[in-house]
C-alpha cells in the first residue's frame, strides 16, 4: 500500500511538472482534439449524407446504401447524392437533405468543375482538387487520421518489441546479451529502404505490409535505452533480495525492473510517432507505401511536386505535416521535463 501511495504520488507530481509546460500541455490537448475529430471523419467530410427526409421518411446514407430508385432516379445502382438531379429531389418537395461540412470524401471526384484539375480553392472545395479532381480537404482529413493511426500502431508494436529485447539483454546479460548485441549490428546494417522496395515489388503495397516492414527495424533504437536500465537495476539490493525469495525471473523483469526502467519508453514516444509518421509519408511520397486510392499526405506532397503550379496542394499538405510534428515534438519535450529524474 505504500509503494502504491508513493506510485501514485510521483505520478501526479509529473503530471502538474507537464501542465505547468504550457506549451506541451497545450499541444497535447489541441493533438488529442484532432485527433479524436478525425476519427469521426465520415461525418466531417463525405459525399454522403447523414440524413435524408424523402416523402415523410427518414434515410440515414452513412449507415446504409440505397439505390437510387429509392429517391426517385431511375437506376437501381448506389445513389450519387451529389448528382444535381437526385440533389434536386432530395432538396424540393418538403423533403430536406443534411450533408456533413464538407460534402466531398476522400475519393469522390467533383464532376462539375469548370476549370482544369487539378482547380484551386472554391466554394465548392475549400482547398481545391489534386489533379483527379478529388476534394483536397477531404484527402488531408482521411491522410492525417491514416498518419496519426499509423504512427500510432507502429510505435506500440516498436516499443513493445524493444522492451521484450532490451529487458532480456540488460537482465541475463553474459552469452545473451553478446548475441544480441552482435545480432543487433548485423540486423541494423540492413539497407532498410531497398528491402522495402524488393517487397514492395513483390506484395500488393498495403498499410499491413509497411507496418510489418518498418516494426522489424523500428525496435532497435528503444532497446539500447532499456538495456541500459536493466543493467543498472539487476544489481540493486531490492533485485537481489527478490531472487533470494525465490520470486520467478519474470516477475522480476516485468513488475519490479520495467516501471522502474519505464522513464526513457515514455519520454521517447512522441519522438518515435513523428518518425513513424514521417517514414509513412516520405514512402508514400515515393510511391513505395500504401495504394494509390488510400489518402495519404505523401501522395498529396507528390502531386504538389508534380504541378508546381498547384500551390495548394503543397502547400496545406506542408501545414498540416509541420503543425502535426509540431505537435508532437512540444508534447515530447514536455514529457522530457516531466520524467526527469533530476526534477523527482
Amino acid at each position: 500500500m505504500i509503494e502504491k501511495n508513493r506510485k501514485n504520488t510521483l505520478a501526479r507530481r509529473r503530471w502538474r511538472r507537464f501542465k505547468k509546460n504550457r506549451r506541451g500541455y497545450y499541444s497535447l490537448v489541441i493533438f488529442s482534439v484532432l485527433f479524436v475529430l478525425s476519427l469521426g471523419a465520415e461525418f466531417i467530410s463525405n459525399d454522403k449524407p447523414f440524413l435524408v427526409f424523402y416523402q415523410g421518411s427518414y434515410y440515414f446514407p452513412l449507415l446504409h446504401a440505397y439505390p437510387e430508385t429509392v429517391f426517385g432516379g431511375d437506376f437501381d445502382t448506389t445513389t450519387d447524392y451529389l448528382d444535381p438531379y437526385i440533389l434536386h429531389k432530395l432538396s424540393s418537395g418538403g423533403n430536406k437533405v443534411y450533408f456533413p461540412l464538407n460534402p466531398h470524401s476522400y475519393n469522390s471526384i467533383n464532376l462539375e468543375l469548370d476549370q482544369p484539375v487539378p482547380s484551386p480553392p472554391s466554394h465548392e472545395n475549400f482547398l481545391g482538387t489534386d489533379d483527379r479532381g478529388r476534394d483536397v480537404l477531404a484527402r488531408l482529413i482521411y491522410g492525417f487520421r491514416l498518419s496519426v493511426l499509423f504512427g500510432i500502431a507502429l510505435t506500440l508494436v516498436g516499443t513493445l518489441l524493444g522492451i521484450i529485447a532490451g529487458s532480456v539483454q540488460g537482465y541475463f546479460g553474459g552469452r545473451i546479451d553478446l548475441f544480441f548485441q552482435r545480432f543487433i549490428e548485423v540486423w541494423g546494417a540492413m539497407p532498410e529502404l531497398y528491402l522495402l522496395i524488393i517487397f514492395a515489388s513483390i506484395f500488393k503495397p498495403s498499410v499491413l505490409l509497411l507496418l510489418v516492414l518498418l516494426s522489424l527495424f523500428g525496435w532497435m533504437g528503444l532497446s539500447d535505452y532499456v538495456r541500459a536500465e536493466f543493467l543498472k537495476g539487476r544489481n540493486m539490493e531490492y533485485v537481489k533480495a527478490a531472487k533470494a525469495l525465490g520470486v520467478t525471473d519474470f516477475k522480476i523483469m516485468f513488475t519490479h525492473l520495467l516501471p522502474n526502467g519505464m522513464t526513457p519508453v515514455i519520454t521517447f514516444l512522441p519522438f518515435r510517432m513523428t518518425g513513424s509518421i514521417l517514414a509513412l509519408t516520405s514512402l508514400d511520397f515515393l510511391g513505395l507505401g500504401v495504394p494509390p486510392s488510400t489518402p495519404s499526405l505523401g501522395e498529396l506532397l507528390a502531386q504538389g511536386k508534380a504541378n508546381i503550379d498547384a500551390w495548394w496542394l503543397s502547400l496545406s499538405t506542408f501545414g498540416v505535416l509541420v503543425g502535426t510534428l509540431i505537435l508532437l515534438i512540444f508534447i515530447g519535450d514536455a514529457l522530457r521535463e516531466a520524467f526527469d529524474p533530476r526534477r523527482q
